[in-house]
């Protein structure tokens, strides 16, 4: 990929032409330190400067030790101190010691986009940027920094030159980004570890940061000031994730996963690496408020995507979890044209847009987990009768929405994947929700000599393989719902098709782990995955200890709390998760998930502390309503919420569902209220929430 920056359009403007910066290198003025970019030049080193729009923020990228370094300062203090920055080549060996910088340019961007669906509907991209050039005298690469009043991005570009033409080959053995932490001892992390046997799956560790060894990002801390960052890269394509290892304490090094080889990443010059970025916040709802990974993603690239839909839907899925259907055939199969024709009238009559189906195709009998080369993507069980249930579907104004579970076989996958994807096209499946269920390094692929290799979920490999599998779903106007994915990095914004990600522990290990999800993991992963983009969580369990209240594998939390799960946990496609019967029982409290929206023009956090508790505001697209969710972990809590939010001068209906008061997950989940009052942006309300409960409003406009 051939690197670009930004141009000054109607909606951008560079602070300083070049030649004003020439002056001011020599002046030295105050107009250049009020701008936020700043060079200065002994006759050995240089240090350029870029600060945030609102000043608070200020990244320093210097040549001082004979090779780049940054540190950023927040509000004065510093919040990452020097760090190192370079690649290493197989053919080019290390770009960092001794390069310095040769010449910089900056530019600064204020300008509003909009997202086609989303969290909020219209989104700010503002900004101050540099883009360094680093010289050996033989060789040449950038680094280019980013400012935003919510955080930092910086990449790496490695242009076409003398000697570095595009047919190059080029290995990528090492990154030695760093991020080093000030008083480690003293920083509170919430992170899962990197690279394991599992994917994203683990329970988050709270720990302080000198106890971490290698995590994923992204990885959230609050340093001993109380400010929060959240580490994490953004426009991942073509190049390995990053893991964080930790060598000296607080000292974070970018760890690329590899390929079955050893490389790191296999490319030519003209590329340009992933953002690494930075989220910085006073507090940690601020984390939440942040739009800088999707700002640092291109823009929609598939034209016209009016096709995808958010919306909601029920599955034939939660039955195999709880043992009581089978994925594969016999007796107990739940992917048969009767159940999914039961499912779907279902559907249509509490206004849910479409049923999902798993195990609908030939392959899941024996070992599936570990033998992906047999499915096939086309061919149904016999009783499963695609064309009939799509016909009945469309009767009943009710999608199917289709599955391809892989094992991690993705050859074979992408063998099919053609076939697999006109067959949904031709019946009028607009969603797939793709699964990679494989241990961390056992993905399958076939080399191009026959030879099968292993490789990691995100791997360079895995990383393009999945979005291929995007583009070519978007050719038939066909959205993405990946499980066991690569993690998310704002490319929802680039494919608006990418509809959702899972990345991390979700509902189903609630059936069946040990242990399941405890009360403060959802508490967590606002602050952590959810940073990231969309998850498909898949809330909404209503029976929650299928067991009994004593069993290990049963849901943490209580009734109320899986209602604000749906306002908390972001996704444009949100899954009513339970068996359709216990939907019946409570028919009060399913309302709300009726009710609820996937689609938002605004949301605001509007409280929160990491691992403790959440609320979100959320203001329904093309309408008037607001929703809120919070929860909390396993402490009950009181929590006074101001309703500025809403609209002025507006009257609105609260439909509040809230925990009782004799509720507990542990001993009494089941304990609810629904009451209603009227509120206006004036007014505040009490919110007292049970261990680990929650609260869901519906604020309708009046």
């Amino acid at each position: 990929m051939t690197p670009s920056y930004p141009q000054t359009t109607a909606l951008s403007r560079h602070t300083q032409t070049k030649a004003k910066f020439n002056k001011q290198l020599i002046a030295l003025t105050c107009a250049a330190a009020l701008s936020g970019l700043v060079l200065t030049n002994t006759a050995h080193a240089k240090t350029v400067n870029v600060t945030s729009p609102d000043s608070h923020i200020d990244i320093s990228l210097s040549d001082d030790n004979g090779r780049p370094e940054y540190q950023i300062h927040f509000n004065g203090k510093p919040v990452i101190s020097p760090s190192k920055l370079g690649l290493v080549f197989v053919q080019l060996g290390e770009l960092g010691s001794e390069f310095t910088i040769k010449n910089v340019t900056r530019n600064s961007v204020d300008q509003t986009w909009q997202q086609p669906w989303g969290e909020r509907e219209n989104i700010r991209d503002h900004y101050n940027s540099i883009v360094a050039t680093l010289s050996n005298g033989k060789l040449d690469f950038d680094i280019e920094f980013k400012a935003f009043n919510d955080g930092i991005g910086f990449r790496y570009v490695v242009p076409k030159q003398a000697g570095l033409t595009s047919t190059a080959k080029l290995d990528i053995t090492d990154e030695l980004t760093e991020f080093v932490i000030p008083n480690p001892q003293l920083t509170t992390a919430w992170w899962i570890p990197g690279r394991g046997w599992n994917r994203y799956e683990y329970l988050y560790r709270t720990t302080t940061l000198d106890k971490i060894d290698r995590a994923h990002t992204p990885m959230t801390f609050r340093t001993a000031d109380g400010v929060h960052l959240s580490i994490h890269e953004a426009a991942l394509t073509d190049y390995a994730a990053m893991v964080l290892n930790q060598g000296r304490d607080g000292t974070l090094r970018a760890d690329l996963t590899p390929w079955s080889d050893g490389i790191r990443v296999k490319t030519q010059p003209g590329f340009s690496t992933p953002w690494r970025t930075i989220q910085i916040a006073n507090d940690a709802p601020g984390l939440l408020n942040s739009d800088l990974i999707l700002n640092l993603n291109e823009p929609n690239k598939l034209g016209d995507v009016s096709w995808v839909q958010p919306g909601k839907y029920v599955g034939i899925w939660w039955g195999m979890h709880l043992n009581e259907n089978t994925w594969g055939s016999g007796p107990k199969h739940g992917a048969t044209t009767s159940e999914t024709k039961r499912y779907m009238d279902f559907a249509a009559q509490y206004g849910f847009d479409g049923v999902l189906v798993e195990g609908w195709n030939e392959g899941w009998d024996g070992s599936w987990f570990h033998n992906g080369d047999v499915f096939s993507f086309t061919q149904a069980y016999p009783d499963f009768d695609i064309n009939a249930i799509s016909q009945y579907g469309k009767s009943k104004n009710v999608r199917l929405i289709g599955h391809h579970e892989t094992s991690g076989s993705v050859t074979n996958y992408r063998n099919q994947m053609s076939d697999a994807y006109d067959l949904y096209k031709k019946h009028g499946v607009t969603q797939v929700k793709t699964g990679y269920v494989a241990d961390g390094g056992d993905i399958n692929r076939v080399d191009e000599n026959g030879i099968i290799r292993h490789e990691w979920h995100d791997g360079q490999f895995m990383v393009n393989e999945y979005l291929h599998s995007v583009t070519e779903a978007a050719k038939r106007g066909i959205s993405i719902n990946t499980h066991e994915p690569i993690k998310d990095t704002g490319l929802r914004r680039t494919y608006p098709n990418w509809i959702a990600r899972e990345g991390a522990r979700g509902q189903e290990f609630n059936a069946w782990g040990s242990p399941p999800n405890n009360p403060e993991h959802t508490a967590i992963l606002p602050f952590t995955r959810m940073l990231a983009g969309p998850m498909d969580f898949t809330p909404g369990i209503f029976n929650l200890a299928p067991q009994g209240l004593d069993a290990e594998n049963r849901v943490q939390t209580t009734l109320t709390k899986q209602l604000a799960l749906y306002v908390v946990l972001y996704s444009p496609i949100q899954m009513a998760a339970d068996l359709p019967r216990n939907y019946v029982q409570r028919l009060d409290a399913f309302q709300f998930i009726q009710d609820v929206p996937t689609d938002w023009s605004d949301s605001i956090a509007v409280a929160g502390e990491v691992g403790d508790y959440v609320a979100f505001a959320r203001k329904q697209r093309g309408a008037e309503d607001w929703y809120l969710g919070a929860l909390t972990d396993e402490k009950p809590r009181k929590l006074t919420v101001k309703l500025e939010f809403l609209t002025p001068e507006k009257r609105y209906e609260a439909q509040i569902y809230r925990d009782g008061k004799n509720a507990d997950w542990l001993t009494n989940p089941y304990d609810y209220v629904i009451e209603t009052q009227v509120v206006t942006a004036k007014d505040s309300l009490s919110l007292s929430l049970a261990a680990s409960g929650g609260t869901a409003i519906r604020f309708k406009a009046l």
